[in-house]
């Protein structure tokens, strides 16, 4: 019996016509605990980002273009049907449900994996079909699932974070204005992780522990298994005010809170089943009215000793890919070298400094028409050979105590064609473009988008991922409410955010090119039209420029690539020996 199959097995004994099962964990984390990968074990299908739906005779996954050609071969031989989320062309779930199920069917969903405000908006688009919130069925189908992860925790030293969780809960009172007699949930595990200073493993890439939190101001209360935190770190929370309790007393505790008070709680980060026990419970609940998330808000906006920690993180990381770099051009057509031995190998320079903790995510070491695949991570099965030809694309980071870095080069391993040159040109000039760019305080990320694109637009070509998000300190590599990409957000951008500078362009079957630096906002100065935004760029790598049409770039443009390779320089030389000095040196002259 296949999984999918076990999955119908127990829709027939409830009576359920269809269910959804979304990527998330009851924590709406971006990756998840093995635990929590229930739509990869129905499915087959491993990235981080898709939606499956189950009826009684048909399957389908939905998922965005970072993974349509992943999907399309991990989908291959089942019977789920690939659905490009944001493809016009493309029905939606509730339209696809519709079309697939009677008027009088009941779909079901874990009510842990829902959001208060998913669950609402989808089910205004299925009406008049039903949608019944359910506890998790994969407890029952799932054999030999994967344990809850058990992994220590730790709190973060004030060296790196900055500020105590006493001034962080400051922070969160004067956001809120009144708080007298106000109960805040908190699901997010890297809200709670930025409120405790807590860092811990139980998620790959992301530095959290699987924790709810609760303030009841002005204390605070941390439901997380205890025998992860060490005593010492115990006694630091108990003198912030905080109360530690075991993660299955959560539900437990909400109800001894007081019908007096009332429970603040965004729709957006907690549960169906966090606010149907709330109203079991008869107690007052508010929906937060900034919907990204207050802490998620403050936790945005970095602090000068998390802005400090961040450039020294860049420079461990710059010394990293230089190193990795020179192994690159001393090997490349002397020794076998494929995509996985890249990821390995840049590991390994990463782990030479001291504050290095882990990768931010998993490495993508792309060669050729690998590279057109966005999200696309080496396997066994499709691990190929890197040769001295065509373009190498690797997009990796790092989880340093002081700083998480993502950064993306593209290298060209032979003789660059004329239209490979147009087309990495065109990516870098809009990298240029975004990184020089002055806005007015209060600019949205949609609203710069195109400076990005303009390029590529120029010659018919675009590229349909977003080009930036945040990434937090010491923290999720992606990180809201910011953004820069086409689709609306109401957040503005604000001094102090870091966000991803990241265009690219996908030519299937041939390779990809994606060239990503992160960038610090920051003031740009004052005129009688107003404040003004700039970025700078805090990535220190050297960027290819074989593959450069200089003929295309402007004097600007130019003018920016030789400071910036000249700053890169400056930073990194002072790490490097002599012989990786003159590499160094070369990459970074002047075009």
């Amino acid at each position: 019996m296949t999984n999918i199959e076990k999955l119908r097995e127990y829709m027939r004994k409830e009576k359920i016509d269809a269910f959804i099962i979304p990527s998330n964990d009851p924590h709406f984390s971006e990756y998840v605990a093995n635990y929590w990968k229930c739509r990869e074990w129905i499915s087959g299908f491993t990235g981080s980002a898709g939606t499956v739906v189950v009826t009684n005779n048909k399957a389908a996954l939905w998922t965005d273009s970072r993974y349509f050609l992943q999907a399309e071969n991990q989908l291959k031989n089942s019977e789920v049907e690939l659905k490009k989320a944001g493809l016009k062309e493309t029905e939606t779930i509730a339209e696809w449900l519709r079309k697939n199920i009677g008027e009088k069917s009941k779909t079901g969903i874990d009510e842990k994996l829902f959001s208060i405000a998913e669950f609402e908006d989808l089910q205004k688009q299925l009406f008049p079909l039903k949608l019944i919130p359910v506890a998790d069925p994969f407890v029952e189908i799932w054999e030999n699932r994967p344990e809850m992860p058990k992994n220590k925790a730790f709190l973060l030293d004030i060296t790196f974070c900055g500020k105590t969780t006493k001034e962080k809960l400051k922070d969160i009172e004067k956001a809120l204005g009144e708080t007298k007699n106000m109960v805040y949930i908190i699901s997010a595990l890297d809200e709670i992780a930025w409120l405790f200073n807590l860092r811990g493993s139980d998620i790959d890439y992301n530095p959290t522990a699987i924790a709810y939190a609760l303030i009841d101001f002005p204390n605070l209360h941390l439901f997380i298994d205890t025998k992860k935190i060490s005593v010492y770190d115990k006694k630091t929370l108990k003198t912030n005010n905080v109360t530690i309790h075991e993660y299955e007393d959560f539900i437990k505790y909400t109800e001894t809170v007081s019908d007096k008070k009332t429970v603040i709680i965004n729709p957006k980060k907690n549960s169906v089943y966090i606010y149907n026990i709330l109203k079991k419970n008869k107690l007052k609940t508010k929906i937060e009215t900034n919907t990204n998330g207050i802490i998620s808000s403050l936790k945005a906006i970095k602090n000068k000793t998390e802005i400090l920690g961040f450039h020294r993180a860049m420079i461990a990381d710059g010394v990293a890919l230089v190193k990795f770099f020179i192994w690159i051009d001393k090997n490349i057509g002397k020794t076998k070298i494929t995509e996985l031995d890249v990821s390995a190998k840049l590991h390994e320079f990463r782990t030479k400094n001291k504050l290095f903790v882990g990768e931010s995510f998993e490495t993508i070491s792309a060669y050729s028409e690998h590279g057109a695949i966005v999200h696309y991570e080496p396997t066994e099965e499709s691990n190929i050979e890197i040769k001295k030809q065509n373009f190498l694309l690797i997009d990796s980071g790092g989880q340093y105590y002081n700083g998480t870095t993502d950064v993306t080069r593209t290298i060209h391993l032979g003789k660059p064609t004329a239209a490979q040159k147009l087309d990495y040109t065109l990516v870098l000039k809009g990298n240029i473009a975004l990184s020089m760019a002055k806005f007015p305080k209060g600019a949205r990320g949609a609203q710069i988008d195109a400076l990005a694109r303009l390029p590529l637009w120029s010659a018919g070509k675009n590229y349909l991922h977003g080009t930036g998000h945040g990434v937090g300190h010491f923290l999720n590599v992606h990180e809201g409410p910011q953004s820069i990409r086409m689709n609306e957000n109401p957040v503005t951008l604000e001094y102090g955010m870091i966000t991803s500078n990241e265009p690219g362009i996908y030519v299937a079957g041939k390779y990809g090119i994606r060239i990503e630096n992160l960038v610090l906002c920051k003031r740009y100065k004052t005129t009688a039209f107003g404040e003004f935004m700039q970025f700078e760029t805090i990535t220190l790598a050297p960027i290819e420029t074989k593959a450069i049409n200089k003929k295309l770039l402007t004097t600007d443009e130019i003018n920016w690539l030789n400071k910036y390779h000249e700053t890169v320089y400056k930073k990194l030389s002072p790490q490097l020996n002599s012989q990786e000095r003159k590499w160094l040196k070369k990459k970074t002259q002047k075009i």
